[in-house]
């Protein structure tokens, strides 16, 4: 029987890795633990890892050389690697992507899993980008992080415990924004910038989780990590806690400069993060896309596609491809007749471009034909992408003229995955027919 683990954790007994893998692989993150470095390289090698966990509790300094033999072994696939120990700035230095302290939960270690992987993947998208627009004469911006003092925002009443992390954080030459309220607390988030955020639970840990609970349900806020610090363990049971999405929980039992350590790693992580994201938005500018929906052309997404579909093989990651054709109702024939549905084909594309993420890439085959290529992706969690894309569409009325109710537009949906030893090209085909089934029928 075939294993399809997703995270490799290298640890030397399961005090730690029993729980967590028990944990990752309840939550759907499959695991394989491997004892030593050599086990590891081996797994590294006949599956599709994604990211690995290292636990460095009580081992030597030989174990600091563990994560770029780990990333070695995976090249050209980009492979996070998470050290679980208390903070040390020689382990970030030693390659480590991460540090997290013990106790780790399965809920959190996951949040900080997915936020790794993404970045990994867009940084490969990066580089491809980078070869497909030279090919047109484009060079693309290198990503660039942001310099000087990180932002963190502190927000709750100033309790001795909170006022003291919050002077551990100024000490590290963190820039610190206070906040007393949840009002005053989110017109920071709205005017300002930052990279962190602190949020002190107090006499009422349920507002601060509420604080946390709207930051992800604003698309701007949602990346942005949050650290929630407790006056006592358990006041907020972990679980609860990540369900709501924090990104760290924390409390004055540590020391409040390792507590500063954490949130100011975090927010390091976000730059890095964001700054790649910005460096693929950029390509919209690039002169290369389609004028009215700035997503990419027929004949520049065959050329990355190709490209795509060569470095998921190298990289042993997964590709999907997806196509959205406009359903042919009744009211859309109506509104093609009148021209109104080209009117509302740039809309439409824009839309499909901020639905997807940033390592995504989207383009117009047709006038009324769009496709995805999805890197790392399986098939159904690209078909998932592909509904969801398609349902957050048809919430939404077109004008269809004077006198006219406004129209919806529906997709026919295809989806593909490369398969071993199959064109990027059939795949595509493979998709634009099923959608065109759909259609028929």
């Amino acid at each position: 029987m075939p294993i399809h683990a997703r995270i490799l954790i290298v640890a030397r007994d399961d005090e730690r890795a029993g729980p967590l893998a028990e944990g990752l692989d309840r939550l759907g993150w499959r695991t394989v633990t491997a004892r030593g470095p050599f086990a590891a390289i081996a797994a590294l090698g006949d599956l599709q890892i994604e990211a690995a966990i290292v636990d460095l509790i009580g081992v030597g300094h030989e174990a600091l050389t563990f994560a770029r033999r780990l990333k070695a072994a995976c090249a050209p696939r980009r492979l996070p690697v998470i050290a679980i120990a208390d903070p040390d700035p020689q382990i970030a230095s030693a390659g480590f992507d991460l540090t997290l302290a013990p106790p780790l939960h399965p809920a959190q270690a996951i949040m900080r899993l997915e936020s790794l992987v993404r970045m990994a993947v867009a940084e490969e998208e990066f580089e491809l980008r980078l070869e497909t627009f030279a090919e047109r004469g484009r060079r693309l911006e290198l990503p660039e992080t942001e310099g000087g003092a990180l932002r963190v925002l502190c927000i709750g009443e100033p309790a001795p415990q909170f006022l003291a992390l919050s002077n551990a954080l100024a000490r590290y030459e963190a820039q610190v924004v206070g906040a007393f309220t949840s009002y005053t607390a989110f017109d920071y988030l709205h005017e300002r910038t930052f990279d962190a955020v602190v949020i002190w639970a107090g006499d009422n840990p349920h507002e601060a989780l509420s604080i946390i609970a709207g930051m992800r349900r604003n698309t701007r806020l949602y990346h942005i990590p949050a650290l929630l610090y407790q006056r006592a363990v358990p006041d907020i049971a972990a679980a609860d806690a990540f369900d709501k999405g924090v990104t760290d929980v924390a409390s004055p039992e540590v020391s409040e400069n390792d507590t500063a350590k954490r949130v100011l790693e975090l927010a390091r992580a976000f730059r890095r993060q964001s700054a790649i994201r910005r460096a693929l938005e950029k390509a919209k500018s690039s002169g290369l896309m389609d004028a009215a929906t700035g997503l990419f052309t027929r004949d520049l997404f065959a050329a990355h596609l190709m490209r795509l579909a060569t470095a998921a093989r190298a990289r042993n990651r997964p590709l999907a491809v997806c196509v959205l054709k406009v359903a042919d109702r009744a009211e859309v024939t109506v509104a093609r007749a009148g021209g109104w549905l080209d009117r509302a084909i740039p809309q439409i594309g824009a839309m499909i471009g901020r639905l997807v993420r940033a390592e995504d890439t989207a383009a117009r085959l047709g006038p009324e034909v769009f496709a995805l290529a999805l890197p790392a992706t399986s098939l159904p969690a690209a078909r998932l992408t592909a509904e969801r894309i398609a349902a957050v569409i048809a919430c939404t009325a077109f004008e269809a003229g004077p006198g006219r109710q406004p129209f919806v537009a529906e997709f026919d949906i295809g989806v593909s995955e490369v398969l071993p030893g199959e064109s990027a090209a059939k795949a595509l085909e493979n998709a634009a027919a099923q959608a065109s089934e759909r259609q028929a029928s």
